[in-house]
């Protein structure tokens, strides 16, 4: 950057700190006190009494408010953050003092599907459910515009950047896949989500996948690709075994010295064998009434 330019500054973020507030259940006894005591001098004819306690009471009665659990009240003096109580029950501020409520509970969230083109480019469908939940209330009322709108969006983003940086599936077993290692992909996922969504103020519980599959377009041909490798591996693991097989029983007939076999017969016999042990269909016995070469 040249010298001459200005230096961007940097933004603060907002942070939560406890409000000054009071005891609701202390000030409606006040206000209690304050209409009976009105009324009664009132009707004494204390008019320069009675006016006063009247006019308290209409003062202390709009700075009462109601704090759920696990809710939070922002409290704001003319535009300004003062502070947030988060003690439950009946609470009490001065009038003036403009009141947000926020809820900290938390949210279970899952998105809708979306398709992303993983690593290799080939199209698929992702979806996933966050447990989510509003960590600082200064930071999710004042630093985004809507934090529930931006929870939305951050996760999109964050599901579309973590298809796209792995392959839906590893056919040679070599690399970590969307489809292979969930919990590994999921702990990005959350990661990733964290990272984003801390400006918010909100924070991440829980996090996974829900949906994850290819699109519509390519997975007949992913489907029979798939069906094809199985084939090959079971006829693989079929071929290693029959394979053991014959050397076992070759084995066998030369240590016992059960029958004597040239080259000629020897190889005719493994075909035999490997026909037998590897074809899909039960092979039918061929009764042999001459001798061994005929």
């Amino acid at each position: 950057m040249p010298d001459n330019l200005p230096a961007i500054p940097s933004l603060s973020a907002s942070r939560e700190r406890p409000a000054t507030t009071m005891n609701g259940l202390l000030l409606l006894a006040v206000l209690l006190g304050a209409i009976v005591a009105g009324i009664l001098t009132f009707r004494t004819g204390a008019m320069p009494l009675a006016i006063p306690l009247l006019l308290a009471a209409f003062f202390i009665l709009p700075g009462f408010y109601m704090v759920q659990p696990n809710q939070a009240v922002a409290i704001l003096l003319f535009g300004a953050y003062s502070g947030t109580d988060r003690t439950e029950g009946l609470r009490w501020t001065w009038p003036w003092m403009t009141r947000k409520k926020i809820s900290v509970r938390a949210n279970n969230l899952i998105s809708q599907q979306i398709k992303v083109n993983d690593l290799r480019g080939n199209p698929i469908e992702m979806a996933a459910q966050v447990v989510w939940r509003v960590r600082d209330t200064a930071q999710a009322l004042f630093d985004v515009d809507d934090y529930r709108e931006f929870v939305l969006a951050q996760i999109e983003a964050a599901i579309r950047a973590i298809g796209a940086r792995y392959p839906y599936d590893d056919f040679e077993h070599h690399d970590i896949t969307l489809r292979g290692h969930h919990e590994e992909v999921g702990h990005e996922l959350k990661q990733a989500l964290q990272s984003r969504l801390s400006v918010a103020g909100i924070t991440v519980d829980e996090c996974g996948f829900t949906h994850l599959a290819y699109a519509p377009e390519i997975a007949g041909a992913m489907l029979r690709r798939q069906q094809a490798e199985a084939v090959v591996a079971a006829r693989k693991t079929l071929v290693e075994g029959a394979v053991g097989m014959v050397e076992m029983a070759l084995a066998q007939l030369s240590e016992k010295d059960v029958v004597n076999l040239d080259d000629e017969r020897r190889a005719a016999m493994v075909t035999n064998l490997m026909v037998v042990l590897c074809g899909e269909q039960n092979a039918q016995p061929i009764l042999n009434a001459g001798t061994l070469y005929q």
